[in-house]
């Protein structure tokens, strides 16, 4: 292992709802959602009908542009509707499960070499769990990345504990990373926060230990101080959970997303795991909101930068997490200005939290003021964002769309979710992670 990396800057939040470590149920959904808006720089076409039969592992997306990336079924059953929204845009495929599940057969004899591995993630649809940056889309089939990371540790609020939900599933990891070993020139790169993580046994790795709060965990800022983009270069990251699907493929011929989801947040009635499958619809969640579903807010992910999927929502293709808050909409009497706020949580020295540093607080969705002009320093950004770079000029240039810009200040380098801290104690309550969302979409448009 590497000489830890310390890190500094960056910000812990303390918000009430972990997860307890026990699986409270099995959720077998009615339903599931393919939705395209999971695999971002997917141009979705579609590969099946209403009424049409499919397995697990069947195809049900092509990519337009690169047609040999396939999303597939995570169930079998029957295409029961498609949800579109304005001018017709594809939202979501719904298939209805049968009660007795069927799978595709992705067996295969003898060891694979690079373009077998290729071959079967892209036929099996997990081709689409390779993350590609620059930009954060899908991986590009016909590019050798110089290196593949993985973190095997979450360090966002409430995030679920990758000891718990992976640590039984080992060997379809090693067998995921081997595999995946045969894409790259580099290696593959994993990062732990403790030498005591069941990930630290992988071998053929290069393994890396990072201390630090949030974001330690993300895995850009772990590239930045591992192995940092440069234009023209190209990396690729996985997740965990995903690599437990691929080495589940690998050893069983067969695409089993199921996984195990922390349900967490204040206003779960319970916070607990669930093990279900991607697409599940949070209507299944019901019994851990209770008469709430009015007041709270369902996020697919954490609560710096997942998704609003609300109750009549889909969980995320790879998200392990869903966080319950109340939805800040009553108004404050005397806002910022009142005298004593004992409840109220502050990154800065603004309230008394700075006292009670073990104090769990009970946060909602509060934005505690309007959307002004940008009125802070860089220096306040880089506080909680431990990159070398400088996010409030990247920002800006997102703003402006200056293309040589945005290059200078890092584009390369981040993704939305690495800056969601800068958000979350930004005064100015600039939507900072959609800003630098369609920056890079300016980018991936003029770079092409």
């Amino acid at each position: 292992m590497s000489k830890p990396i310390v890190l500094k800057r960056g910000l812990d939040i303390p918000v009430k709802g972990a997860a307890d470590l026990v699986i409270s149920k099995t959720i077998v959904p009615d339903v599931v959602a393919v939705c395209p808006s999971d695999y971002r720089g997917l141009n979705p076409r579609l590969l099946v009908k209403e009424g049409d039969a499919v397995r697990a592992g069947s195809p049900v997306l092509a990519d337009k542009k690169n047609p040999e990336i396939l999303v597939t079924s995570p169930v079998s059953g029957t295409v029961a509707e498609f949800v579109r929204g304005e001018k017709r845009r594809l939202l979501a495929v719904r298939i209805a499960l049968d009660a007795a599940q069927q799978y595709e057969d992705f067996s295969h004899s003898g060891a694979l070499d690079a373009d077998g591995v290729r071959d079967l993630l892209l036929r099996s649809g997990l081709w689409t769990a390779l993350v590609q940056r620059p930009y954060g889309i899908v991986a590009d089939p016909a590019v050798k990345p110089k290196a593949i990371f993985v973190s095997a540790f979450d360090t966002a609020p409430l995030a679920p504990d990758f000891e718990f939900t992976l640590g039984g599933e080992m060997n379809a990891i090693q067998a995921a990373v081997d595999a995946l070993a045969l894409l790259t020139d580099g290696k593959v790169h994993v990062s732990v926060n403790s030498s005591e993580s069941a990930f630290c046994k992988l071998k053929g790795v290069v393994l890396h230990s990072l201390e630090g709060p949030h974001p330690a965990g993300n895995v850009g800022v772990q590239i930045s101080h591992i192995s940092p983009i440069r234009k023209g270069e190209t990396v690729w990251t996985v997740s965990p959970a995903a690599l437990a699907c691929i080495g589940r493929l690998l050893m069983k011929g067969r695409v089993d997303l199921r996984r195990k989801v922390a349900v967490t947040g204040s206003m779960a009635i319970e916070t607990c795991y669930v093990q279900t499958l991607p697409g599940m619809p949070m209507s299944c969640l019901r019994p851990f909101v209770g008469t709430n579903e009015d007041s709270v807010r369902i996020v697919s992910g954490n609560i710096l930068s997942g998704k609003n999927a609300g109750i009549e929502g889909y969980l995320g293709a790879w998200d392990t997490q869903v966080t319950i808050l109340k939805e800040g909409t009553e108004p404050e009497l005397l806002g910022w200005i009142r005298p004593l706020r004992f409840r109220q949580f502050s990154a800065d020295r603004s309230y008394f939290s700075w006292l009670t540093p073990w104090k769990r607080y009970d946060l909602d969705t509060n934005l505690h003021g309007g959307p002004r002009a940008f009125v802070m320093s860089d220096a306040y950004y880089r506080r909680v964002l431990p990159m070398d770079i400088y996010p409030l000029y990247l920002v800006k240039a997102c703003l402006a769309g200056d293309i040589d810009k945005m290059e200078s200040h890092g584009i390369y380098e981040v993704l939305p979710e690495d800056l969601a801290l800068c958000e979350f104690v930004d005064p100015s309550k600039n939507p900072i992670q959609a800003i630098v969302s369609d920056g890079i979409d300016l980018m991936m448009k003029e770079m092409a």
